[in-house]
């Protein structure tokens, strides 16, 4: 029996496909499954020769290991990750390295870190982003943690990782304690704010304008030649062109507008609540997927609740290229948000993030993989203490150059009938991060009226509070 360099627990789609990537790499790899039937079957479907091989047990796995062991752990966030942690620390030895690659929450990876560097272990809370083909042929990926355990598990995770168009590996080490899972968090976070930008552009110009599918792919997979290009525009193109082979029709008009979540990007909300960060538009594309699960209350109160009677009459070629830049403009206020959650996340639990570098390991590899991302990486190249992408000089530009069609068509949005939730978010913090003077100042008034919380003045330093009665 050959030592392997490292091992896989838990082989569903994702574990089986990063097992896959490694012994493509060339490192050998052991894998253990709970069900060992899974284990069974994915060794039977390897051609002779491949370099991984299954075990029954932990222990057996444990001992199959080169020193310092490399287990990566990819079964269910939370109590399935403590109850794998739990049965392999008494088998291991100090300095082993012990991964979970799950969509960990990040406060579990902190503790988890402390709990095992008193064991003499190290262990990394690895963000992974790709999907089943990216973890196959190369995903992003986002370890924190212990830094020993990272200096061990480098050069692997280069090998595997996806590789950027100028050849750099997608992978970095991101901080201590759980910084790689939060980063993974606020990454989903974005990608739910990517996701709900494009449905709601898709929303308008197909119930809005009336525009087919297969129009709309071909002015979607335009948009994936300029500034727009990205995975998610270039899919949402693929997805429009698909015909149903049952019924002849566009697949996309025969899904059911039920969109699932698995609670990543709740979290960044939650989290985002909690550290003080502004983040409207991630929140406002949590929001329209709760929105969306009400099915049964919509079609009934969509006989009851009376919108506009306007139907969209005008030039649609303009519309279309007004979509582009609201779409454009849009997605970059999403970015702006995300990346300020992730400097005050750092400050606030010391994480020392770096952002471009961030930027950087997401330009391939993960789902919200985009053009865009190489002008956020050279945005904090030319500042690293950027407060906020808004004030970029490429962003400024961008944004500023846009206004008009991005405001048409939220304006649009609302003549129509047609809900622009995070469209509207992202143009209302724009609004909002470019005033100098915000209506807070009631705000503070009302606050100081009923519960005598005080207030700061304009004209002069100090707190105050004013006896409303007897004005």
């Amino acid at each position: 029996m050959i030592q392997s360099q490292i091992s896989v627990i838990g082989l569903g789609v994702m574990g089986s496909n990063l097992a896959l990537n490694f012994e493509r790499n060339g490192f050998a790899v052991s894998v253990y499954n709970r069900s060992t039937s899974k284990m069974q079957e994915l060794i039977a479907s390897l051609p002779e020769g491949t370099r991984l091989q299954g075990f029954e047990t932990l222990p057996e796995l444990v001992n199959s290991l080169e020193k310092p062991r490399r287990i990566l752990i990819m079964v269910a966030a939370g109590a399935p990750v403590d109850a794998v942690i739990q049965q392999l620390t008494p088998l291991l030895d100090k300095g082993d390295i012990l991964i979970d690659g799950g969509n960990s929450f990040y406060q579990d990876s902190t503790r988890r870190a402390q709990e095992l560097e008193q064991a003499g272990l190290n262990y990394l809370g690895m963000g992974i982003s790709g999907g089943e083909e990216g973890a196959l042929w190369g995903p992003s990926l986002m370890p924190g943690g212990h830094f020993a355990g990272w200096v061990a598990m480098e050069p692997m995770l280069r090998a595997v990782a996806a590789r950027a168009e100028d050849g750099e590996p997608c992978v970095a080490y991101i901080g201590a304690g759980g910084a790689g899972h939060y980063v993974k968090m606020v990454h989903n976070g974005i990608e739910y704010g990517d996701m709900q930008l494009i449905a709601e552009i898709y929303d308008l110009l197909h119930r809005g304008l009336g525009i087919k599918p297969a129009e709309l792919a071909s002015i979607f997979a335009e948009w994936n030649e300029g500034v727009l290009r990205s995975y998610l525009i270039e899919i949402t193109a693929g997805i429009f062109k698909y015909i149903d082979k049952e019924t002849g029709q566009p697949i996309v008009d025969l899904i059911l507008d039920d969109a699932q979540q698995k609670g990543t990007g709740k979290w960044t909300s939650q989290d985002a609540l909690d550290t003080g960060a502004p983040i409207p538009t991630i929140n406002a594309a949590v929001e329209s997927r709760l929105l969306s699960a009400l099915k049964t209350e919509r079609f009934t109160a969509s006989k009851l609740l009376r919108g506009p009677n306007q139907h969209f009459t005008g030039n649609t070629s303009m519309i279309i290229q007004a979509a582009c830049q609201a779409l454009y403009a849009s997605k970059i206020t999403s970015y702006a948000q995300g990346f300020s959650l992730l400097r005050m996340a750092s400050q606030l639990n010391s994480f020392n993030l770096k952002y471009g570098e961030i930027a950087s390991i997401w330009r391939a590899g993960c789902i919200i993989r985009a053009t865009l991302l190489d002008k956020i990486t050279q945005a904090y190249q030319r500042d690293p203490a950027l407060p906020n992408l808004l004030l970029d000089e490429y962003f400024l530009e961008a944004v500023n150059s846009r206004q008009d069609g991005w405001r048409k068509i939220v304006q649009m949005g609302v003549e129509l009938g047609i809900p622009m939730l995070a469209t509207g978010a992202s143009l209302a913090y724009f609004d909002a991060y470019r005033s100098a003077r915000l209506p807070a100042n009631l705000t503070q008034a009302q606050r100081d009226f009923f519960g005598a919380h005080t207030y700061r003045r304009v004209d002069r330093e100090g707190v105050f509070h004013t006896e409303w009665s007897s004005g």
